[in-house]
């Protein structure tokens, strides 16, 4: 087991469903861990962008809205 399956799994047990982000070479291996898991990997264009997204959907979650 390597340590972003370890990561990964420790996510999928605090119940986090969705990760906004930008894949590159320096996260390979956890975007090769995610592929395996439940959590569904959101991709942004800017890390920034995908601050503003996680943030607007943490918000959506806790409150019971959705958007379309």
């Amino acid at each position: 087991m390597k340590a972003s399956d370890l990561l990964v799994h420790c996510l999928e047990k605090e119940g986090i469903t969705h990760i906004f982000g930008v894949p590159g070479e320096e996260n390979a291996d956890f975007m090769m861990s995610l592929r395996m898991s439940s959590i569904r990997f959101v991709l942004t264009r800017h890390e920034q962008g995908a601050a503003f997204m996680a943030e607007q959907f943490r918000f959506d979650e806790r409150f019971g809205q959705r958007r379309a």
